[in-house]
């Protein structure tokens, strides 16, 4: 009976917001950052200098000019907030099916991350609130919106704590998707992306009924500056690995999506987990070369990006 309470109790919490469907995109933000509270300079300043003539960029990069004082916006403190009503049910994206995670604390993982500037300034995100590139804010597959999350960049050790309020990104692998301005300070707005570690945080003021439900995250710690070892292929075979996930369930329907689409590659596609890391991969090849051939086709065939790994 305490048990049956115990649950209730927790959905109540969870599921406090009360807010309504994400209404089609608004007119854009003006470009300045919200500095409230915000008495010295962030830890890593943001410089961003375009590639050539900017075509990379040219319908989702950062603004002609930046707004003054985004070095000086802060980082958001984790606290508690009740989970939005409908942003965080199961979803399906591309032929992919997501299960949200039913609270935060319980995702540790490394992948790829991207980010999002200007073409989706001042639309909505996925609960509702106004995407503003200039504020610390990331999309994710499935971590629990609103949410906070501990993300660090494994080439620099740069690392910063982000407020999850959209879901996304569902292409290539990718993990994550910070905001123009949070990838800007972990250093990678010039290369696009980059190879990092994501925590989900758990606020210190969590109601005790919903810090008692967390699950810990049984894989081991995850250093700023060293990587997630890889899983042991056994004969040191070279694989591609299309994407990684702190879920097994979402590593399994991403699997079953890209079987749909590599015909001639499907005998080749299978899950290696690490604690609680799963990567899906396309393997084993006999060597890197034969690697990187298979990758350069199934990008121009399937526009999917892989990496190549032993």
């Amino acid at each position: 009976m305490k048990h049956k309470n115990y649950s209730a109790l927790i959905a109540a919490l969870l599921l406090a917001a009360c807010s309504t469907t994400p209404p089609p995109p608004s007119k854009p933000l003006p470009s300045k950052p919200t500095t409230t509270g915000a008495t010295t300079p962030a830890q890593y300043s943001c410089n961003y200098t375009a590639k050539g003539s900017g075509a990379f960029y040219k319908d989702d990069g950062p603004m002609d000019s930046f707004p003054s004082g985004i070095d000086q916006v802060p980082e958001p403190v984790p606290r508690w907030e009740p989970l939005h009503r409908w942003a965080n049910n199961p979803y399906t994206v591309l032929g992919q099916n997501f299960t949200p995670l039913p609270r935060p604390g319980e995702l540790k993982q490394q992948g790829t991350a991207s980010w999002y500037g200007r073409k989706f300034h001042g639309q909505k995100t996925s609960t509702g609130e106004i995407y503003d590139m200039f504020a610390i804010t990331a999309a994710h597959p499935t971590l629990p919106l609103p949410s906070y999350a501990r993300v660090t960049n494994v080439k620099n050790g740069r690392s910063i704590i982000v407020r999850v309020n959209d879901r996304g990104p569902f292409l290539h692998g990718r993990v994550i998707d910070l905001s123009f301005l949070a990838a800007c300070r972990l250093g990678y707005t010039m290369d696009g992306s980059a190879e990092v570690t994501v925590e989900s945080l758990l606020a210190s003021d969590t109601p005790s009924v919903v810090a008692a439900a967390v699950k810990p995250v049984t894989n081991a710690q995850i250093s700023p500056a060293k990587a997630i070892p890889l899983a042991d292929s056994g004969n040191g075979s070279v694989y591609l690995q299309l994407g990684a996930f702190g879920s097994l369930a979402n590593a399994e329907s991403f699997r079953d999506h890209l079987s749909t689409q590599l015909d001639r590659d499907v005998n080749k596609l299978l899950i290696q987990s690490t604690g609680a890391l799963h990567r899906v991969r396309l393997g084993p090849y006999p060597d890197r070369q034969s690697a990187q051939l298979a990758a350069d086709r199934i990008s121009g065939e399937h526009q999917l990006a892989s990496m190549v790994s032993h």
